[in-house]
């Protein structure tokens, strides 16, 4: 089976629904494909262990649930993943598996639908096995062998005796789950198990460097221990004898299947007579007769036997910073191409320039620092004359004259946004209610007291006819005709005789 899936769609459709990125990305990185999962889907799963806003947990169980499937392709898939950020991702990602009681349960996991599934699911177990191992061996010491300190200084190194005995054992068994793993160059034969191989290979070199080094730290103070702790220091040296021609082998396989000899690093064996002197000591301490050794022989064989521990140290140390040198330099490359890129983008996203009038418009880069115009502020004054900024003013004396000829007594506006009052007009005597006539029905109104229209209105409310500067000859026709005026004459006559009988 080759591709993705119709049912890899469309589980990561069903997790774009509900608006799950990171289940999205679990189930993209573990489909059906015959092949590791894909880098870029790793990188943000990386990411997402070292975003404080991502839940963990569900992230953990996302890649459990997938190991549930009966497609040796998917689980392998989703342990490799499980493996990666445990190698790559944040610590706390390692903390959260070492705080469950459980991991993986594929003691019992087979494929049957093919005989590349039979085969693969033995795989698949073992290293399931590992995985669960390497969570155990963090919950046990509260530190990643793989990821601690090395050197003269290192955790390993100046690790106390009582500790250093409780903490080999616990390095010996994650290695033997490691070794375990068993696989010949000629069953590598796909993208996936290949993967895990590769993850297998990197573990076991950093691994073993902080085993060689707790085993140099046991030997240095192995003469000065006690009975019971010779014995057990013993025993743990034999073990370690035993798994470095473990190690030996599977890095014969790393050569076979291509890697670079380079990255493989140096065994060096200690001297057998190392072994015998430390039995021979045992041996004293529990009273037995034995061959008498002077404490210079003693100590060169001791001397002899760091020393080739030490340049296998060495050797595994350089492999492991030359690894993380190309590491980085990746890293570097990467960032490198993702910053062209956007400097391509940005170079192709078009320009909006700004016209010269525009209040946001810049000159070489730089924005305008003029004070604006505030047309609600006092003016300056100098000498008693008004300071115009602004052509805005000049338009004042536009509106004024014609207000000037009549003054109305409204308010006037002006270029201030303001009002100011014109001079009130002369004051009249009134004489009752006084209407103007000729503006009404277009006939002159007779009285001494009759008022001008423009001193009621101002002229606004006054008709403009069209043919107001023709001749009387010209003039329209009236509005209303003269019957109006009898009629109005005889109401007037009408209401006075009424009023004289209410009177009487």
């Amino acid at each position: 089976m080759s591709g993705q899936s119709i049912t890899d769609r469309i589980t990561a459709a069903q997790h774009s629904v509900t608006g799950s990125a990171v289940s999205k990305t679990v189930c993209k990185a573990t489909t059906h494909e015959i092949m590791g999962p894909k880098k870029k889907h790793l990188d943000y799963l990386i990411h997402c262990t070292n975003e404080m806003n991502v839940n963990i947990p569900q992230l953990a169980d996302s890649l459990f649930e997938r190991t549930t499937n009966t497609s040796w392709v998917v689980v392998f898939k989703s342990l490799i993943t499980t493996h990666h950020l445990m190698v790559y991702g944040n610590e706390r990602f390692v903390q959260y598996l070492a705080s469950r009681n459980t991991l993986f349960n594929l003691s019992n996991f087979l494929d049957k639908s093919g005989l590349q599934g039979y085969d693969m699911s033995t795989f698949i177990r073992r290293y399931s096995r590992y995985l669960n191992e390497k969570a155990v061996s963090y919950r046990q010491v509260a530190f990643d062998f793989t990821k601690v300190k090395r050197g003269v200084d290192g955790v390993m190194r100046t690790m106390n005796t009582e500790k250093l005995l409780k903490t080999i054992p616990i390095i010996q068994n994650q290695m033997d789950a490691l070794l375990d793993f068993n696989v010949n160059a000629n069953e590598l034969t796909n993208g996936v198990i290949n993967a895990a191989f590769m993850l297998l290979f990197k573990d076991s070199i950093r691994l073993f460097a902080a085993y060689n080094e707790g085993i140099i730290n046991l030997l240095e103070k192995y003469f000065d221990m006690k009975k019971t702790q010779c014995k057990e220091g013993l025993d743990i040296y034999k073990k370690f004898l035993t798994r470095m021609t473990r190690i030996s082998e599977f890095l014969k396989v790393a050569e076979q299947v291509g890697i670079d000899r380079g990255d493989i690093p140096d065994l060096s064996q200690a001297p057998s007579s190392l072994l015998e002197a430390l039995e021979q000591h045992l041996a004293s301490l529990e009273g037995k007769k034995v061959k008498d050794s002077t404490a210079a022989s003693r100590a060169s064989t001791l001397s002899n036997a760091v020393s080739s521990l030490a340049s296998t140290g060495m050797s595994f140390t350089k492999v492991d910073e030359r690894e993380k040198q190309a590491a980085l330099e990746e890293e570097q490359a990467r960032l490198k191409a993702l910053k062209e890129q956007r400097l391509k983008e940005l170079s192709k996203r078009p320009s909006f320039a700004t016209t010269d009038t525009s209040p946001i418009s810049t000159t070489g880069g730089t924005i305008s620092t003029a004070p604006a115009i505030d047309l609600f502020s006092t003016p300056s004054c100098s000498n008693g004359a008004v300071k115009m900024e602004s052509d805005l003013f000049d338009l004042q004396s536009t509106f004024q004259p014609s207000m000037q000829s009549g003054s109305t007594g409204l308010p006037v506006a002006t270029a201030w946004a303001g009002y100011s009052t014109p001079q009130a007009p002369p004051q009249q005597s009134a004489g009752g209610l006084q209407v103007d006539f000729e503006s009404v029905f277009g006939t002159k109104a007779t009285g001494s007291n009759s008022l001008n229209s423009d001193d009621i209105a101002g002229g606004i409310l006054k008709p403009t006819l069209a043919g107001s500067n023709l001749p009387s000859s010209q003039q329209p026709e009236k509005l209303v005709s003269d019957d109006l005026d009898s009629s109005l004459a005889n109401l007037v006559g009408n209401l006075g005789i009424g009023n004289g009988t209410m009177k009487k």
